[in-house]
């Protein structure tokens, strides 16, 4: 008996798990490339990136807004660069707003693509081993609590978390509320370092910065020790909603 071909809806879903991830950072490779004269320009005179973004007028919060989609997206892109620029450029309120809304729709992009193209586009991009044991915390009746723990404590990627919160049962608009408070204290620290060094406060912004650099550092040295803790918090929860059950 001849072997039962995949449907057509099946073979593209697959082909675009595999390359949807590759073929979006090569294009964003290629425009760094292709702007890599204006970029450096910019980013080596604060004044010129002020005047340069100012220049745009209201489409300034808008181009703002992709960069940190994209930022999110690509997860591989430091988070906290663009946070501070927020800052820098548009001041605490609106670095606030505008950083809160791109990581929010970036999020909700990573959840959806990996809620709609499956776990093929997740082993694309993440190691077997790190996927399996994440996979794990996904399926758990804590999930939602675990992920928020996760998008709270500093040093712990953010970004990848909102593409494996995709695998669990987690509805959309629960997963903007707790992904994007979650992240809420770092972002006001990112913005608020900017808008101190806009305003040439340098005590201040370096005042932030360290302590910014000292909870980073702490999450970071004691990563594999919090997400271990994280993963048995979201598997006891798992056995113990098992063992509540009552019996048949």
């Amino acid at each position: 008996m001849a072997a039962e071909r995949q449907p057509p809806t099946s073979l593209v879903r697959r082909l675009a798990a595999l390359l949807a991830y590759p073929l979006l950072f090569v294009a964003m490779v290629v425009l760094i490339l292709l702007f890599r004269e204006q970029l450096w320009a910019v980013a080596t005179a604060p004044d010129e990136l002020r005047t340069w973004v100012r220049g745009f007028g209201v489409v300034a919060p808008l181009a703002f807004i992709a960069v940190q989609i994209v930022q999110v997206v690509i997860f591989i892109v430091p988070g906290e660069v663009p946070q501070i620029a927020s800052g820098y450029l548009f001041g605490i309120a609106g670095g606030l707003v505008l950083t809160s809304v791109g990581i929010a729709i970036g999020s909700g992009i990573a959840f959806l693509a990996s809620r709609l193209l499956g776990i093929e586009f997740l082993r694309a991009i993440l190691r077997h081993e790190q996927l399996d044991r994440m996979r794990q915390v996904a399926a758990s009746p804590r999930a939602t609590i675990t992920f928020f723990l996760f998008f709270l404590i500093p040093g712990i990627p953010k970004d990848i978390l909102c593409y494996v919160a995709g695998l669990s049962r987690m509805r959309f608009a629960v997963f903007i509320v707790i992904s994007t408070v979650g992240r809420l204290p770092g972002i006001v620290g990112s913005v608020v370092m900017g808008d101190a060094a806009a305003g040439e406060r340098w005590l201040f912004a370096g005042v932030v910065m360290a302590l910014a650099v000292v909870l980073f550092g702490i999450g970071v040295l004691f990563r594999k020790r919090l997400t271990a803790l994280l993963e048995r918090f979201a598997a006891g929860g798992e056995a113990a909603t098992s063992e509540s059950e009552p019996e048949n």
